[in-house]
């Protein structure tokens, strides 16, 4: 181990000037390093003058070059005004090899890149005794628990080498068998095994890397259930790492048994506040959701103190801070929580201060504030107007924050931001199950300006969006655009123009759409939004098979059809891509034909409900349930003796029923072409988790029918599936692998398991 640098031997007689006349290095023991590797790092000088300072920063110097153990400095006077130093060093052995006894299950050379330890390096025990831990390490992330991993270093006196020698017992590879818990009196196993990050081996254990002991994984893992008894009210509650036994049913499986003290369940007693002035405690009372006899949760009273804050924050009085105060009751085994209350005085919004926005307008930033200027500085609306700036998606970082000013009583509301990429240039080539190949190419900027060229037309909060697509089966080109705040009123206005072709829909036309879209959209009140349409479209089909039946014959060439289209929406769902928690509620209208205009064939009407729930089971691997319920109607009117084929309903492919082709499960001709139906019904319930984050399990099961009639809801003709997928990533972009196994189907289209792989999502 290096010693600590030594201090320099003051010379015998101190002068005003101090001169150095010859340095002489002289090494103790071998050797290692030449004199001019000393000299190099020493700023004295022979004849310069003497400074004890620049000694010194020379010693350290040598030291922090990692080659030597011990360094002194001694001095010999030559006369009164000058004194030859003579600097001692002790070099520190090199490393002439480094090797691994006792590892047969792991080779030497993948051992080495676990080391820093590397031949003729300078020898630092502490970097090999480092070293050691993370060979043990490394064995224990393979299995092997039991590992044993200690050194020794073998010197030679007389070259100056030393070998490093790592002695490894590995053990027997194991896996942990099962996690059991004794003394959990109040508390189930499988919650406490839920809160830790060590698990049982399990099918998936290759790829996510659990099923393994890990020594601090399981520490933190004791600090987790600790906490977790403490939430729950169990504070005294002890887990001795010490008493945690570790049983070998077999040399390669591990039992865990973790002893748990429980102690004594505490309870709120008492709740008292004081220091409070503008509010009566019984106010106050009513605000914090702890209450007397509830059990003690030391993160939920946190919560309350935030609580309390920001009710009197949300009237202005931001610098008010309460403090918990926690007081043990002998009398009533309880504990008493008293709210101390320091209050301040009211303030008021002075000015705005937008920092950090280089391109996007201080104007964009501004109208998503639900504060201003001469407002009452509310807490709570500071957070609101936070959220909406980052659900923008405009800025990576959003930091909303009070400034203090020179008047009393006003303070600025500061808005920080970090502005992030928010446009895109894509391209690239795919392949669908239904698709087959494609190529495609998009540019998107959700952060347009229409009238900028200067700032690469960005920095107004527009939406631009171009895409192509050419594949084997379909293609597609699509320019929109959408001003999200019309005269600067919380209004959306878009319009998007559209020409897709598709051979995938049928086996006997082809199908070809072109038309435009323009649409308003509000919102409407809560978290509901709306959105009116006007969409004018020409269907145009073509390359119809001669052995067609009339119905499909019938609607040969181009028809128009002109729409408008009521929809209300209601989204909480936590994120859009591997939900969590939240739902989606989706109501549609459409009205076709009529005074609207439009080939006699699409006079129509349609209703449609489309939701999904989804639920959180369990936080271990992110298990998730996830539920979806649609049903739609379309009906014509009028001098149209039908709905034309194209704008019925149909279910089978990656996005319906996963067992069954593309739109195969629908009402037929007479030789037995799909022509879809006027009612339909759909349900599908998937259960996913994570392999390894972002790469997602899925097992599923979808039910559905379509019948002939308009309003008939009769589910007499359902077709239902189950399977098996895998969710993941590619280029960004969300990609699903599903294998689905028909239940239940009629012989037309029961046709065997259906492998789908669809990029997006479902929901």
């Amino acid at each position: 181990m290096a010693a600590q640098p030594a201090a320099a031997q003051p010379p015998p007689q101190q002068a005003p000037s101090y001169k150095v006349g010859t340095i002489t290095i002289k090494f103790v023991g071998t050797a290692s390093v030449n004199d001019q590797v000393v000299r190099a790092n020493m700023q004295l000088r022979e004849g310069g003058d003497f400074d004890e300072v620049t000694l010194d920063r020379d010693i350290r110097s040598l030291y922090r070059t990692g080659l030597f153990e011990f360094i002194e400095v001694k001095h010999e006077m030559v006369d009164e005004r000058t004194s030859n130093l003579v600097v001692e060093v002790t070099p520190k052995f090199r490393v002439l090899a480094v090797r691994f006894d006792g590892n047969q299950k792991m080779k030497s050379t993948r051992l080495e890149k676990e080391a820093k330890t590397r031949p003729n390096q300078a020898l630092d025990e502490r970097q090999v005794k480092e070293d050691s831990e993370k060979l043990r390490e490394y064995y224990q992330k393979a299995g092997y628990n039991q590992v044993s991993v200690t050194y020794t270093i073998e010197r030679d006196r007389v070259g100056g080498f030393g070998t490093v020698v790592f002695k490894i017992r590995e053990g027997a590879k194991v896996k942990i068998a099962e996690i059991k818990f004794a003394g959990n009196a109040h508390v189930k196993a499988r919650k406490l095994r839920s809160e830790m990050e060590t698990k049982r081996w399990w099918m998936f254990s290759w790829l996510t890397g659990s099923g393994r002991f890990k020594d601090d994984q399981f520490e933190d893992d004791l600090d987790k259930l600790r906490d977790y008894y403490r939430e729950q009210g169990f504070l005294d509650v002890e887990i001795p790492q010490d008493k945690v036994l570790f049983n070998y049913p077999t040399p390669q499986r591990l039992q865990l048994v973790v002893n748990i003290n429980e102690g004594r369940q505490y309870h709120v007693g008492d709740i008292t506040f004081s220091g409070n002035k503008l509010f009566t405690s019984a106010l106050l009372g009513r605000v914090v959701r702890q209450k007397k006899g509830f059990v003690f949760m030391p993160s939920r009273l946190d919560k309350d103190v935030e609580r309390l804050e920001d009710f009197y924050g949300k009237d202005g009085y931001l610098d008010t801070r309460v403090r918990l105060n926690r007081k043990p009751n002998v009398a009533t085994g309880a504990i008493d929580v008293e709210y101390t209350i320091n209050e301040s005085e009211k303030f008021i919004v002075e000015s705005i201060v937008v920092e950090g926005n280089a391109k996007t307008k201080s104007l964009v930033i501004l109208r998503e504030l639900v504060l201003g200027p001469g407002d009452v500085f509310s807490t709570v609306l500071m957070k609101i107007s936070k959220l909406r700036l980052e659900n923008t998606r405009f800025f990576e970082d959003v930091n909303v924050t009070p400034q203090e000013t020179n008047i009393p009583g006003r303070r600025n509301m500061r808005i920080a931001v970090h502005e992030g990429r928010t446009g895109n240039l894509t391209f690239g080539a795919g392949f669908s199950s239904l698709e087959r190949a494609t190529l495609f190419a998009e540019v998107s900027q959700s952060n347009f300006d229409l009238f900028n060229r200067r700032s690469f037309f960005q920095g107004d909060g527009q939406k631009f969006r171009l895409r192509m697509q050419l594949g084997s089966l379909s293609s597609e080109v699509v320019l929109s655009f959408e001003e999200p705040w019309l005269f600067q009123r919380q209004l959306g206005l878009g319009f998007s123009v559209f020409r897709t072709s598709s051979e995938y829909n049928s086996s006997v036309y082809s199908q070809i759409e072109t038309g435009f879209e323009v649409y308003l959209r509000k919102h409407l009140f809560e978290l509901w939004n709306g959105r009116l349409s006007y969409t004018y479209e020409i269907f145009d089909i073509n390359n119809v098979s001669p052995s067609a039946s009339q119905i499909i014959q019938s609607l040969a060439g181009r028809n128009a059809l002109s729409t408008i289209g009521l929809q209300a929406e209601r989204d909480t769902r936590d994120k859009i891509i591997n939900t969590t928690s939240g739902n989606r509620v989706e109501l549609n209208l459409n009205f076709a034909g009529g005074p609207l205009g439009g080939a006699k064939i699409n006079n129509y009407y349609s209703l449609e409900f489309r939701g999904s729930q989804f639920f959180p089971v369990f936080e271990a691997q992110t298990q998730v349930l996830s539920l979806i319920a649609r049903g739609g109607v379309i009906q014509n009117f009028g001098e149209s003796t039908d709905v034309a084929y194209y704008k019925k309903w149909y279910l089978g492919g990656p996005t319906t029923l996963r067992g069954f082709e593309f739109r195969d499960v629908s009402p037929r001709d007479q030789f037995d072409e799909p022509v879809g139906g006027k009612t339909y019904g759909f349900f599908s319930a998937e259960y996913s988790l994570d392999i390894v984050s972002p790469i997602r399990f899925a097992v599923f099961y979808d039910a559905g029918f379509v019948n002939a009639g308009a309003y008939d809801f009769n589910p007499g003709t359902y077709n239902d599936n189950f399977g098996v997928g895998v969710r993941l990533f590619v280029a960004g972009a969300p990609l699903s692998l599903d294998f689905g196994i028909p239940l239940t189907g009629s012989k037309l289209n029961k046709k065997g398991n259906q492998f789908n792989f669809s990029f997006g999502t479902r929901f």
